[in-house]
């Protein structure tokens, strides 16, 4: 199975201390989050956990305790944007992001790392020219440490309608113009670049469309072939990724962004960050008298047929 850290908060950046107590002890428990005394236990193990996959805007915090995580495959996505501590108050000085993926990958080897660039939005200070220059910088900077930039353009949830009310879609017209530079600055520096859940209208433009959490992008990682049944497969068409057994929990990242789907509002991720004990099971709290525990159905997802190559 996949194992995946952070579809709901950034575990690295803010609570390695818990993951590694996590994987010393061998298993999880992870609340629903729409039915909160509905608990899953997961086993961390081997034999069961083919791939870790990590989101993080700060990868710093684990680097120096990656050879505990050496008996597993490793995925990682690392956002790195241009945008200032207005909209980002508490993610790290890009330069320190920079250079702390740039560890990553000589640690863990280019089919592990990919560079996310997003969410892209447009405003007054940010700019399509903004855009273009700061991701041309970047990308000069990363270039022989990834193969890949995920790049998607930020969608007006709710939550970030409440979190960011200035925020606009952006238009498909700049859409268009950015994904073609992108792809253009990408191949310039050997970075090819991939849509998350765009659709296939940037595909004119070489950007890979076919999703960022694939099936081939685990299987190059971990050098085997998988077989992960349809059930995880994204919940919405225009997704190709690989979904599922997330291990975080909501409104619990501290980056605080303004565009975050992921947190309610500041003082709901305060509180949760008050209750988080690191020697808990639970990321946030602990065990309830009203909680059900149910074990999760785990197995390996790698392909151990014989296979005769011609």
């Amino acid at each position: 199975m996949i194992l995946n850290s952070g579809m709901r908060t950034d575990i690295p950046a803010f609570y390695p201390e818990w993951f590694f107590n996590r994987l010393r002890a061998g298993f999880v428990l992870v609340r629903n989050p729409y039915n909160p005394h509905a608990v899953t236990k997961y086993r961390i193990s081997p034999d069961v956990v083919d791939l870790l996959v990590f989101c993080t805007k700060n990868p710093a915090p684990m680097l120096s305790g990656l050879d505990r995580l050496s008996a597993y495959g490793q995925y990682w996505f690392v956002t790195i944007t241009p945008y200032g501590k207005e909209i980002e108050p508490n993610v790290p000085e890009k330069e320190e992001v920079i250079n702390s993926f740039r560890e990553l990958s000589e640690q863990v080897g280019l089919p592990s790392v990919c560079w996310r660039y997003d969410p892209v939005f447009i405003s007054k200070k940010y700019t399509l020219v903004f855009h273009l220059e700061a991701f041309e910088r970047m990308a000069e900077k990363l270039s022989g440490y990834t193969e890949y930039c995920v790049i998607s353009f930020l969608d007006i949830y709710k939550k970030v309608q409440r979190n960011f009310p200035e925020a606009r879609p952006v238009l498909r017209k700049e859409r268009l113009m950015l994904g073609k530079e992108f792809a253009r600055i990408g191949k310039k520096h050997g970075i090819v670049i991939k849509g998350c859940a765009e659709g296939t209208e940037l595909s004119e433009f070489g950007v890979d469309c076919s999703g960022c959490m694939t099936v081939p992008v685990f299987e190059r990682a971990l050098g085997q072939k998988l077989l992960i049944p349809k059930q995880y497969s994204g919940a919405r068409e225009e997704c190709g990724c690989i979904l599922g057994n997330d291990i975080g929990a909501y409104d619990s990242c501290p980056h605080l962004c303004r565009y975050c789907y992921a947190n309610t509002d500041r003082f709901l991720v305060q509180e949760n960050r008050r209750r988080h004990d690191p020697d808990s099971p639970f990321l946030i709290g602990g065990s309830e008298e009203e909680d059900v525990i149910h074990e999760a159905k785990q197995v390996s997802f790698i392909d151990r047929q014989m296979r005769l190559e011609f």
